[in-house]
């Protein structure tokens, strides 16, 4: 299968994102308004919190990160394009950040917790960069967590019970060293854009700008 979500999916979702970001962008004062790449969500009130389980066994939520710029994707492990690519892309932002990498987080969380155990995350995260954190929880805290951030997705069957796929909403939540969710990054995104927004907002952190 090639893209995880279906067209009226996309439609639900860019119907969420356009309301969100008319009713957050009143809420920002002028001043501290940046001019990002990307679509700018900054108030908006969802994608503001989650607590999960990172392959290290740990419990995490968006606290355990203050001082960095967070990258949160959503996905599965068993993704054949969507998934990979986009970790592929971020490892390759991370590599281009240099020293800055330090201070940037990207976290991973499955949409298939059923399959995606906490151990088996580590290894796929570390086929990608060592730095990446992957998330998993019960069925009950992913349905909590997909709720929250607004992200659609359907376990589809296959041949067999555990061959089957998940249909999901792919896109790249932001969040800046204050731990405040600021932009959303829909798949397929120019990855220097990307990487220029993120630098955007160390910088601006660094300032006292946010």
């Amino acid at each position: 299968m090639g893209m995880y979500y279906s067209i009226q999916s996309i439609a639900k979702l860019v119907l969420l994102f356009v309301i969100a970001v008319s009713i957050s962008g009143c809420d920002q004062p002028m001043e501290s308004q940046l001019q990002f790449n990307h679509t700018d969500i900054t108030g908006a009130d969802f994608a503001r919190e989650f607590e999960l389980t990172s392959h290290h066994g740990e419990s995490v939520g968006l606290t355990d990160f203050k001082g960095k710029v967070v990258v949160l994707f959503f996905g599965f492990m068993h993704c054949p394009d969507v998934c990979p690519t986009t970790l592929s892309d971020l490892n390759a932002i991370m590599e281009r950040l240099g020293l800055d990498a330090k201070h940037v987080q990207v976290v991973f969380v499955t949409v298939d917790p059923e399959r995606d155990t906490v151990e088996k995350l580590g290894a796929y995260m570390e086929a990608f960069n060592s730095s990446f954190l992957g998330l998993s929880g019960s069925v009950a805290e992913i349905s909590a967590v997909t709720q929250e951030f607004k992200v659609i997705h359907q376990k589809n069957e296959g041949s067999t019970p555990n061959n089957y796929s998940v249909d999901h909403s792919a896109g790249t939540y932001v969040f800046d060293q204050a731990g405040r969710v600021r932009l959303f990054v829909a798949y397929g995104a120019d990855p220097d854009k990307l990487m220029s927004d993120i630098l955007q907002l160390l910088k601006a952190r660094s300032e006292g700008d946010t």
